[in-house]
């Protein structure tokens, strides 16, 4: 039978957490609060500065809406080509024993820290009129890449591609590679595998990806400017918009930066709610 001293503490139900668990230390809760300050201030100001009054002319007005809806179009299609090609590539990356496999992994991840206005000099070199694959395809076709919309898809493919392929390779290097070998074992073919097994298993990480790749993309001003040139209706995103409305009309840019921000937002916690909560 325990003593008076001992039978309080033992009715005690178990503590839902450790106490160094429920206080912030000082010197990691000042720096945790200074950095969501900094990312959320210039939101803020964005939306506080906006001239409201002028809300309905400038973003009802033709050139944003065209702007707004290339921007919508083309990141979704280099979303959709940056699955295509990026998912095989993660699942090549992620195969255990690949040569040089931390030279290409290096290689992916160039263009996150190349500066963007280089990638789009780096595509004109390649798919330029006067390209190594330019030259030959504008000969045999007459067509040139540089300065349409499919510029514009192939500068944010060129800068959203490594996004989805980390994440997806992030993906495969964390699942259970036993339920492939099971379903290899029952005879299952490699692409029966790779569709029935692992694409399920990572569905989160491919979600996670495409939702990554879809926001560089639509974000993306460099690599197109360089690339595509800045054409309103035709290679204008609302990047490009922005920034040219912030050398005329100051006003114009912070309401088209909001609406930038609106549409970023609200389709991100969309693409997360009915692709990551599901699985």
């Amino acid at each position: 039978m325990p003593s008076p001293e001992i039978a309080p503490l033992a009715t005690q139900g178990p503590s839902n957490q450790p106490p160094w668990q429920s206080r912030v230390p000082l010197l990691l809760g000042v720096p945790a609060v200074l950095a969501l300050l900094f990312l959320l201030l210039p939101l803020v100001g964005l939306v506080v500065r906006a001239p409201w009054a002028e809300a309905r002319a400038v973003l009802g007005s033709p050139q944003a809406l065209l702007a707004l809806r290339l921007s919508l179009i083309t990141a979704t299609v280099s979303m959709i080509i940056a699955m295509v090609l990026g998912i095989p590539l993660a699942w090549l990356l992620a195969r255990p024993g690949l040569r040089g496999a931390s030279l290409l992994r290096a290689l992916i991840t160039v263009p996150l820290v190349l500066p963007p206005v280089v990638g789009g000099v780096a595509l004109f070199t390649v798919l330029g009129r006067s390209g190594l694959l330019g030259r030959p395809l504008y000969a045999l076709t007459g067509f040139s890449f540089p300065f349409t919309p499919y510029a514009v898809v192939l500068a944010q493919v060129f800068v959203a591609l490594p996004y989805l392929v980390l994440s997806v390779e992030g993906a495969l290097r964390a699942s259970d590679r036993r339920f492939e070998d099971a379903a290899a074992t029952l005879g299952a073919r490699p692409i029966t595998v790779f569709r029935r097994v692992t694409l399920p298993l990572v569905g989160p990480g491919i979600a996670a990806g495409a939702i990554l790749a879809w926001a560089r993309a639509l974000g993306e001003f460099g690599a197109t400017v360089t690339f595509a040139g800045n054409f309103p209706g035709t290679t204008q995103t609302m990047p490009l918009a922005v920034y040219l409305a912030l050398e005329t009309d100051p006003d114009a840019a912070l309401l088209l930066s909001v609406l930038l921000l609106a549409v970023s937002v609200g389709v991100l916690v969309l693409l997360r709610d009915r692709w990551v909560t599901r699985w």
